[in-house]
């Protein structure tokens, strides 16, 4: 079974229900955490009666710098809803580290941002070194992936479409909340990573709800083509793609089409206006609410909740 381990500014704590037990650990970063097994395993067997976890300001169980890499469109379910029809080429962007923030911060809408959409995503935590040109077969997903985390990776919209890049977009601070568990996997675990679910909903209207079978490109052989031309360290994080649901929706092909004859600029006027209609994207107030878990709960990651603010 999964074990829960959550952080806050005191150090390290073992989910227990719904108490949380310290961990007797000098590690200050996830990757140090992670080379400190043996203390989180004493801190589970320890009877200890320990903390409320509702007592507990939880910060993200993924301490930064780090590398924050993700995959591009992954689930069929985003595929059909961004227009793609046929084979998709596996991809992968980079977002900056600063982006990762906690369970229970605010995500903050810069003010140049009118579109921002949601995209609820697993997090895989390294958890030993992928050097390039590493071959990763299913059988050897837990000699290199720790544990798993929820992510939300955070899109202004307006940003990525007209720049045609993903960078700026997903890395403004606030943009990755992540945790609030950082779930360490034993082996026997990775035999049920398709049966997670994950879930997404803003002011309780749930927007996106898929299980890993819905991946294109599933986690070992995510972690090969990844690893063709980028190294991977312990405690590094890859988010591995969204399912379909995002505010976000490709045109109508007869709308695509017109569109494809205006110039740019006209193109994106009219694109953007009739987004502006678009009653899903986040705006301030909302709150966020997301969720990743197997059905019986054998490895459960908690529940993420994000209200939405504007920056001053």
């Amino acid at each position: 079974m999964s074990t829960n381990v959550l952080r806050t500014a005191d150090g390290w704590w073992v989910v227990l229900g719904d108490r949380a037990v310290p961990v007797d650990t000098k590690a200050v970063t996830t990757e140090e955490l992670l080379a400190d097994r043996a203390a989180v395993r004493e801190a589970a067997l320890s009877g200890e009666a320990g903390t409320p976890v509702a007592d507990l300001a939880v910060l993200s169980p993924v301490t930064t710098p780090c590398r924050v890499v993700a995959q591009m469109v992954n689930y069929r379910s985003h595929a059909r809803d961004s227009g793609f029809t046929g084979d998709i080429p596996p991809a992968f962007f980079r977002k900056a580290s600063g982006s990762v923030s906690g369970p229970g911060e605010s995500i903050v809408r810069p003010p140049h941002v009118k579109f921002l959409d949601y995209e609820v995503e697993l997090g895989l935590v390294m958890g030993a070194p992928l050097p390039v040109g590493t071959v990763v077969e299913e059988r050897d997903l837990p000699s290199y992936v720790a544990g798993l985390v929820i992510t939300n990776d955070v899109s202004a919209r307006d940003v990525q479409l007209t720049k045609t890049q993903f960078y700026e977009s997903k890395s403004y601070p606030t943009f990755t909340p992540t945790g609030p568990y950082l779930a360490l996997l034993e082996p026997d675990d990775f035999a049920h990573l398709l049966d997670l679910r994950l879930k997404l909903s803003v002011n309780g209207d749930l927007r996106q709800d898929r299980t890993l079978a819905d991946m294109i490109v599933r986690p070992a052989q995510a972690l090969t083509l990844l690893a063709r031309f980028q190294a991977l360290d312990p405690g590094d994080l890859l988010l591995t793609g969204t399912p379909g649901g995002t505010a976000l929706k490709a045109p109508p092909k007869a709308v695509e089409k017109i569109g494809a004859l205006l110039p740019p600029a006209a193109k994106w006027k009219a694109f953007f206006k009739s987004q502006a209609r678009n009653p899903r994207y986040l705006h301030q107030g909302d709150l966020v609410t997301a969720t990743i878990a197997t059905p019986d709960g054998r490895i459960d990651l908690g529940e993420q909740r994000t209200p939405v603010t504007d920056a001053n």
